[in-house]
């Protein structure tokens, strides 16, 4: 699109600014709902069983039996009208001591310039792959890309077996949108604690690192989740134990 002066310029500009200011009235005005955050938990649920349901365009199971946290945004809103922008609300949980902590409301935000239109909702999946880039999620606020450095994820059963990816990226991103799913890059965006949705789970202010230490019980109505990270993360392992050499030994052994 070519633009033959500066007030058609200035116009968009502006109308991107009011549709974006819009948007982030009705997402503070869903803080306050308190079914909002119940409601983003069992949607998250959702999203990794329909994903997880489809094993050859799946998240591999290498990746979801070794990942040290799992983020989930259903939903995230795009817009890009003069500008980009992205905004979206999610849980994340981080495996403990004692299993999978409490889930922990998180909010994912960035944007990117560009003459362009559009606009859709998709689903993203964060799968935080080493103690590093575990501790930058701990820390409540960092950027992608830039603290931690992320990368579009390996998808199929198999696809994370006998790839350097682990190496690469502390954090790998998945995204759903109109049926395909794929990894995507997110760098440049920033994940930070949602604060209000946090208070409203549990009822006061508590501490993201709190919450993702295992410190804090897990709230009423945050089973729907954590069942589908154990689940996946779990049957991942076991599917991969099955495979190893020494396993398929023993299963001969047992049988004479």
């Amino acid at each position: 699109m070519t633009f033959k002066n500066g007030s058609m310029k200035r116009s968009l500009l502006a109308l991107s600014t009011a549709i974006l200011l819009l948007g982030s009235l009705g997402w503070a005005a869903d803080d306050k709902d308190e079914t909002s955050i119940q409601k983003r938990i069992d949607n998250s649920a959702k999203v990794l069983d329909e994903i997880m349901g489809t094993p050859d365009k799946s998240i591999p199971d290498k990746v979801m039996s070794d990942a040290k946290c799992i983020a989930v945004i259903p939903s995230m809103v795009k817009i890009a009208v003069g500008f980009g922008g992205n905004h979206g609300k999610g849980v994340a949980t981080c495996r403990t001591a004692h299993g999978w902590s409490a889930p922990a409301p998180i909010t994912i935000t960035g944007g990117s310039w560009g003459l362009q239109l559009g606009g859709q909702a998709i689903d993203l999946v964060l799968i935080v792959t080493n103690d590093q880039g575990m501790q930058h999620l701990l820390a409540s606020k960092f950027k992608l890309g830039a603290e931690a450095s992320a990368a579009a994820g390996p998808v199929g059963r198999d696809a994370g077996a006998d790839t350097d990816w682990k190496m690469k990226a502390e954090v790998l991103t998945y995204s759903r949108a109109r049926g395909l799913f794929a990894g995507v890059d997110l760098s440049g965006s920033s994940i930070t604690q949602d604060k209000d949705e946090t208070h409203l789970l549990y009822g006061k202010a508590v501490p993201f690192e709190s919450i993702l230490d295992g410190k804090v019980a897990p709230p009423e109505g945050s089973e729907p989740f954590l069942t589908a990270v154990r689940k996946y993360s779990h049957q991942a392992k076991e599917q991969g134990s099955l495979n190893k050499p020494e396993a398929t030994t023993m299963a001969s052994a047992s049988q004479h």
